[in-house]
């Protein structure tokens, strides 16, 4: 909470407000020692309970602040990050031959950016798999990148009312059922309604999904098209 970043970097913090810490609690002086061994002894879930609870506490105070889109549903943001380890230290984090690693998924409510879910898995996880541990919350917008793409679980979204945001993979194969005008001065190319036809997708998502394209530049090659998939509102 005060953006300490280590250990020793507590123990500096608390021994800069000796005269305070009395009225904190503290009869002694603080040890990096003393804050290991509280660590290594208390549960986990003592952290999990109370992360939860500051939690929930933040997204009341910031339910009703802009960001930046004119919207009254929830945005949620997700995505992971792998986070190198040394496999000789963390023996227990296997990811290559030469290097640990976990992977750290994390769900982000955009209004007062605040993780609303959070996952540490190895590295080796594939980061469409969190959407298996995801409850989708009705009339949610879940914005991802197209590493989720997986049409099967994001039918579970649509059955429970939420709506995502993705960009689309090149093999993605989809039929056009028809367009709406768009204002092109904004970036936008086109916005459609498509039909997924590929054999799989049509099986996991065989409802009609809403297509939109802007270009997005590339260094190498200009400017080219990223299609977004997101569902209907019917």
């Amino acid at each position: 909470m005060t953006y300490r970043e280590s250990l020793r970097d507590i123990e500096a913090c608390l021994r800069t407000q000796g005269t305070k810490l009395y009225h904190l609690g503290f009869r002694s002086v603080i040890a990096r020692n003393t804050l290991a061994n509280a660590n290594a002894t208390r549960d986990w879930r003592i952290y999990c309970d109370f992360a939860q609870s500051l939690i929930g506490i933040a997204r009341r105070l910031y339910a009703d602040e802009a960001f930046g889109v004119d919207l009254k549903d929830t945005v949620y943001a997700l995505d992971a990050s792998t986070i190198d380890l040394c496999l000789s230290v963390f023996p227990w984090a296997p990811f290559r031959s030469t290097k640990a690693a976990v992977k750290l998924h994390t769900l982000l409510d955009l209004r007062g950016n605040i993780p609303s879910f959070l996952y540490i898995s190895d590295g080796k996880m594939h980061d469409v798999n969190i959407l298996d541990r995801l409850v989708p919350e009705p009339g949610a917008i879940y914005v991802m990148d197209r590493g989720y793409v997986d049409f099967e679980r994001l039918g579970r979204f649509h059955e429970a009312g939420s709506y995502f945001v993705i960009r689309a993979k090149k093999n993605l194969k989809a039929q056009r059922r028809y367009s709406r005008k768009v204002d092109k001065t904004t970036g936008l190319v086109c916005d459609q309604t498509v039909t997924l036809t590929g054999f799989y997708s049509q099986q996991g998502f065989p409802a009609p999904c809403g297509g939109s394209a802007s270009p997005i530049p590339r260094p190498a090659s200009g400017s080219s098209s990223s299609p977004t998939t997101s569902r209907c509102r019917h």
